[in-house]
């Protein structure tokens, strides 16, 4: 491939590694990962609520990883209230899990923009073959898709950064993230989730999943071989020439 259509391509390639970590970055301040719909069971049991009659027992909240707010109501009209995960809900919540979202998406966004320095630095640079090369580029492609990689049980095992969305979702579904905000210094109501789901700042992550991917494959475009995946032809000039020294 021309060496102009090499630099467009790894231009490409930067911007999108580029935008990847704006993306993260904001996702990672805004608390738009998740919305969820809840009841105040208490007061719906009271007066045995039903159909229409629910709608005066429901509240909503959306929320991130540092802060979110929130309606709650149980019959007495609305009480809007805002919290912080630190240090309000730190007795509230499975802290560990919530520290280890917070480090991997730290350590994607520092990935991502090395990542982009590479791909600029092999548009207009001189790269050296290993690390500033190609081979440098799939290798940070392929740490930050794995910081992202939803769940499978090889892919779990084989790196610890796929866990990020793994932690998230067990977080908010399994250790019931939603209900123990929406009940947290509520002595009186009990209230339970209804509804949840993930909204902009989760799937702005999830996107940039993809760009990796893609980037790994504007890589190949430009005309570089996977790493592992020589031919034998290029082996075997390899061999010869190292016998001729």
């Amino acid at each position: 491939m021309p060496s102009q259509q090499k630099k467009i391509i790894f231009c490409m390639a930067g911007v999108l590694s580029f935008a990847c970590a704006l993306g993260v970055v904001t996702a990672l301040g805004t608390p738009l990962w998740i919305k969820a719909t809840i009841l105040c069971k208490t007061g719906a049991l009271l007066v045995n609520a039903s159909g229409q009659e629910l709608d005066k027992f429901m509240g909503e909240m959306q929320y991130g990883l540092f802060h979110g707010e929130g309606v709650r109501q149980c019959g007495l009209g609305a009480r809007p209230f805002r919290f912080s995960f630190f240090p309000d809900l730190l007795k509230a919540i499975p802290v560990s899990i919530h520290v280890n979202v917070i480090l991997f998406s730290a350590i994607l966004i520092v990935l991502t923009m090395v990542g982009t320095a590479f791909f600029m630095y092999n548009a207009f640079g001189k790269p050296f073959e290993t690390l500033h090369g190609p081979l440098g580029l799939y290798l940070l492609s392929f740490i930050s898709v794995a910081l992202w990689l939803p769940a499978t049980r090889h892919q779990a095992q084989g790196s610890c950064g796929c866990l990020v969305m793994i932690l998230f979702a067990s977080e908010a579904k399994i250790h019931h993230l939603s209900e123990k905000i929406a009940n947290y210094k509520e002595g009186t109501y009990v209230y339970k989730t209804q509804s949840e789901k993930y909204t902009t700042s989760f799937w702005v992550v999830f996107i940039c999943f993809f760009v990796h991917f893609l980037n790994g494959l504007l890589i190949r475009l430009a005309g570089f071989q996977f790493p592992f995946a020589k031919s034998k032809d290029t082996e075997t000039t390899n061999v010869a020439a190292d016998l001729m020294y």
